[in-house]
């Protein structure tokens, strides 16, 4: 699975595909914030999937949103 996949092919992905895309971008921003961890994606992407209808959003947007919800307030 890329970042460039569609939310909806998260939703049908296996559980290993979908740890497997965690645990890289947990790899990749944990340097940005030691919060963005494997199992911080794994939860907030499950929660951006299964709230509302995603639509053709891209899975890079919800990796932002989830860094952008960690982020505390004042944090740029």
């Amino acid at each position: 699975m890329k970042v460039t996949d569609k939310l909806s092919t998260y939703r049908h992905a296996s559980s290993e595909d979908r740890i497997d895309l965690a645990t890289r971008l947990g790899k990749s921003f944990s340097a940005l914030s030691p919060g963005l961890t494997r199992d911080y994606f794994i939860k907030c992407l499950e929660e951006t999937v299964n709230v509302g209808d995603p639509r053709d959003l891209e899975l890079d947007e919800a990796v932002r949103l989830c860094v952008a919800a960690q982020r505390g307030p004042g944090e740029e």
